[in-house]
């Protein structure tokens, strides 16, 4: 009985620009996305009939729902729909991220699936049904879809330039933040558009990256505050290890990355946190890998 793995990266939001608003009331963004090592990962094995559950030290979050509601099942759904196939799997998450935290966590699980099921099925990778199913399912998931660094703009998504290897330290302080809600209070604080602003040249080091990003921002920032000040209690502890380059909250969420010089640093930052904040999450990994 074949064992499918599929690997669902922590998406990271590195900069986010809402530049305009369109009539159907959905904002336009500019963001550079990256992924990180740290993720959740889907197991799929065949199976008479489809069965999906829920593993992992962040499981419990998601005890109560029903299993039709999460993002894995939506897209599992809606691919064997769209290829005319019997859903015949059994499909894991094992579940690392936090829920509802700003770092792509049910996207993200939602694409891998996506994948594990095109190589269950002998599709092609690059088959465009995958990106039909993942664009049923929001913004995100396409995005997630090919694990690449991305641009996601008014029009869809476009490839990013490689950037270079960096160490970053995530966290989140165990408390969700809806996402329309931060957009509620970005539209009703009368918060400004942010201008177009795609990286001009491809950064060659973490420090031409820290460089590139600090004269960018996450335009969701001020409203999140608003509606959870803890978010800048992390921007202080972060920046308070003394290495941090950068430290930035990632999408509309609670969660925020810092960026470390390497390794070293990255992990000796975390130990610091874990200690003055034993209920964060606080998790080390390398973006750009």
């Amino acid at each position: 009985m074949t064992l499918i793995h599929e690997f669902a990266p922590a998406k990271l939001n590195l900069y986010l620009h809402i530049t305009g608003r369109r009539p159907d009331g959905y904002h336009d963004l500019d963001s550079l996305v990256a992924f990180a090592t740290i993720g959740d990962e889907v197991a799929l094995r065949p199976a008479s009939s489809f069965h999906f559950e829920v593993t992992g030290n962040q499981a419990l979050a998601l005890q109560n729902e029903k299993p039709e509601n999460n993002l894995v099942v939506k897209a599992a759904r809606s691919l064997a729909e769209l290829t005319g196939r019997a859903l015949d799997v059994h499909i894991v998450l094992v579940k690392n991220l936090p829920v509802a935290s700003g770092i792509g966590g049910g996207s993200s699980d939602a694409a891998a699936t996506l994948r594990a099921l095109a190589k269950h099925w002998g599709l092609a990778a690059d088959d465009p049904r995958l990106m039909q199913a993942a664009a049923l399912h929001g913004q995100d998931v396409p995005v997630c879809v090919k694990v690449e660094n991305t641009y996601m703009t008014a029009t869809g998504v476009m490839p990013a330039p490689k950037l270079p290897r960096a160490d970053v330290v995530l966290i989140n302080p165990g408390k969700g933040l809806p996402t329309p809600a931060v957009y509620k209070s970005y539209r009703e604080n009368g918060d400004k558009f942010a201008p177009l602003n795609r990286l001009e040249k491809q950064p060659e080091t973490v420090d031409d990256l820290v460089s590139a990003l600090k004269a960018r921002s996450n335009s969701l920032y001020a409203p999140a505050l608003r509606l959870m000040p803890e978010i800048n209690e992390i921007i202080t502890v972060l920046e308070a290890t003394g290495e941090c380059l950068l430290s930035r909250m990632s999408g509309s969420r609670a969660s925020c990355f810092g960026i470390y010089p390497d390794v070293t640093a990255a992990k000796s930052a975390a130990a610091q946190i874990r200690a003055v904040r034993p209920r964060w999450w606080v998790e080390t990994g390398v973006i750009n890998a």
